[in-house]
């Protein structure tokens, strides 16, 4: 029996060598070969770089173990025996023992580093969660908020008003919304509205180096407008980091300088792009926070989930579900600022719900955006009508084109590619040919295959040079457009960053690659001492989050794939500013929208349901 059921799961593409190897050992240290837990281990590996944080028993139990095999005839134990066998194991244990993997009441199996991960996060969270402002003079408190946010004539109510009220009083927060919502506006002004109260020491992260630099720069543009005193303006940070760089990378290894034992010394945490950030990562750094630092989470909950594993801030939102306030918070609101919620008690066992707000209203889509339409439908899993919103001629900024057989789409996007790139490859002046190139992008839900980037790419770069605007007689042309997928410290490039090649005439025209820095000021590095990087005509989905382009051409697969869902389609139509294409086939749409991201973990029920 133990050989063939490892020959089998080495002869299927299903499990990685990793997966094996890792079984062998948990079953090498319990000393005994056991079907259950061999499969248990195996599974459970899988189900991490899946982007699980745990494997759910129940959901495979007695399932197939392979699944889309037609011709396989092995099934997973059932449910009851298995966990029976699990429990007398010795490198299985429960919550708050040390043991190889933990298993917990609800029938999950961890790996006991992200078990770990999942219950420090969720204890940091809740502590935070009992920690109040006192507000001794509501009037005072009015006031501040009315200066920085005024009163709307649309007597609507001012969700960024509602979430600097939130965030002031709470030591956690989670500032959630679409593009165009406001939230660098509502940061900086609440900001300002902490420091008036003092000096407070500030960091700003975000996953990336781009979405750092993006933040940096909004903050910059923003305090500037504020109507405050000008130490308080003076007193905003305007640095910001990756998430990585503020806790202390490090190398070669997976701890940081700033932990549990030595934490950061800070009075105000907040990250953005936060649906970006991974458990792993989020539990590094709120581990790394004294318990007194206020936590703020600002990004987007219906985004992309993180590459890695975990859904952290669709967890923690409990994204699907609707948790009205407390009444008790609906009458703190009512009695600070005026506004009636209007929502009624909520028998929540959490708390976490009145930490959470929502940003409603879209300041950069009008209300007859067909941007705005298509993705708030996308979101609510309206398939046919998103669709019919993007095939409506009437949508101007929004256009649903139907997938092009992969012999003739070289050809069908043709005409996109050259009024797409063509105006980037106009100027030798690097900051202004970054800024072009912004203006478009073609944006792919796979790598690989004929609608994925690899392919796109080349396509883009054959249309290009048929055109001769790109000569292609080196791999490092003038004009080619890379972004970087490895965070180097040392030269302060980051994943995520996008740089250009042109001929340097300070370097006897040889090629360089400039990137834009957090400052405004363009870098310039010989293209060997780069770390690794893509070409990116095309990029995917997933590495264009914290990314805005002006036209964007989101290209589907001809087959569907389980990628393809929800927050995809999501993302990819909200990364546009002013136009966006969606390339594909209609029946491969509606599947897609029908589909959110299903990740295991157990942080939505730590976390929602504790008392």
């Amino acid at each position: 029996m133990e050989q063939q059921i490892k020959k089998l799961l080495q002869q299927s593409d299903q499990f990685s060598n990793l997966d094996l190897h890792f079984a062998d050992f948990l079953t090498r240290l319990e000393g005994n070969w056991t079907l259950e837990l061999y499969l248990a281990a195996a599974l459970v590996s899988r189900s991490r770089s899946q982007g699980h944080i745990c494997l759910d028993l129940h959901q495979v139990a007695g399932a197939s173990l392979f699944d889309g095999e037609p011709s396989d005839p092995f099934p997973c134990p059932e449910y009851h025996h298995w966990l029976n066998k699990l429990n007398r194991s010795i490198v299985v244990g429960s919550p708050g023992e040390f043991t190889p993997l933990i298993l917990d009441e609800a029938g999950r199996l961890y790996l006991y580093r992200y078990w770990d991960y999942q219950q420090q996060l969720a204890n940091a969270l809740r502590l935070r969660l009992d920690q109040t402002e006192m507000i001794a003079d509501f009037e005072s408190l009015a006031a501040k908020l009315d200066r920085y946010f005024p009163p709307a004539t649309d007597h609507e109510i001012d969700w960024q008003k509602i979430a600097a009220l939130t965030a002031w009083q709470n030591r956690f927060c989670v500032i959630s919304g679409g593009p165009g919502t406001g939230k660098t506006t509502t940061i900086v002004r609440l900001l300002a509205l902490l420091l008036e109260n003092g000096p407070l020491r500030t960091a700003l992260a975000a996953p990336t180096g781009k979405a750092a630099a993006r933040l940096q720069e909004a903050i910059k543009q923003n305090k500037g407008r504020l109507n405050c005193d000008e130490a308080v303006r003076n007193a905003i940070p305007e640095q910001a980091s990756t998430i990585h760089r503020l806790l202390g990378t490090i190398p070669n290894s997976p701890y940081f300088r700033y932990n549990a034992q030595n934490p950061l010394p800070l009075d105000v945490m907040i990250v953005d792009e936060a649906s970006m950030v991974d458990l792993a990562l989020m539990s590094k750094l709120v581990q790394a926070l004294p318990a007194t630092c206020r936590l703020i989470l600002v990004g987007d909950k219906d985004q992309l989930a993180s590459v890695e594993a975990g859904a952290v801030l669709g967890d923690i939102c409990d994204t699907g579900h609707e948790h009205p306030y407390s009444a008790q918070f609906c009458a703190r609101v009512k009695a600070i600022t005026g506004v009636d919620l209007s929502q009624p008690s909520s028998a929540s066992r959490s708390g976490l719900q009145d930490a959470i707000v929502q940003l409603k209203k879209n300041y950069r889509f009008a209300s007859h955006s067909a941007i705005g339409a298509a993705s708030r439908l996308v979101n609510a899993g309206a398939g046919a009508q998103a669709l019919a919103m993007l095939q409506d001629p009437k949508s101007s900024d929004a256009q649903w084109i139907p997938l092009p057989p992969a012999n003739v789409l070289a050809q069908r996007l043709r005409t996109s590619i050259l009024n797409g790139y063509r105006h980037y490859l106009n100027t030798n002046d690097p900051i202004e040919a970054l800024q072009r190139f912004d203006q478009f992008r073609i944006l792919c839900a796979l790598r690989d295959g004929p609608y994925g980037i690899t392919n796109l790419n080349a396509i883009v770069e054959t249309v290009l040079r048929q055109e001769k605007l790109i000569s292609m007689d080196q791999p490092w042309y003038h004009g080619r457009p890379i972004l970087i997928t490895s965070n180097d410290y040392q030269l302060n490039l980051f994943n995520g960053d996008v740089g250009m090649a042109l001929r340097d005439p300070e370097s006897n025209d040889e090629i360089r690659v400039f990137f834009i820095g957090s400052d405004q000021m363009i870098r310039k590095f010989h293209p060997l001492r780069l770390p690794a990087h893509d070409t990116v005509f095309a990029m995917t989905v997933h590495k264009s989050q914290g990314s805005e382009f002006d036209h964007v051409l989101l290209l589907l697969p001809d087959r569907d794939v389980p990628i393809l869902t929800r927050e995809l389609i999501y993302t990819g139509i909200t990364r546009a500013r002013t136009k966006v294409e969606v390339w594909g086939i209609e029946s491969i749409f509606k599947n897609a929208v029908s589909r959110r991201i299903e990740r295991t973990s157990g942080l939505r029920d730590a976390l929602w349901d504790v008392f």
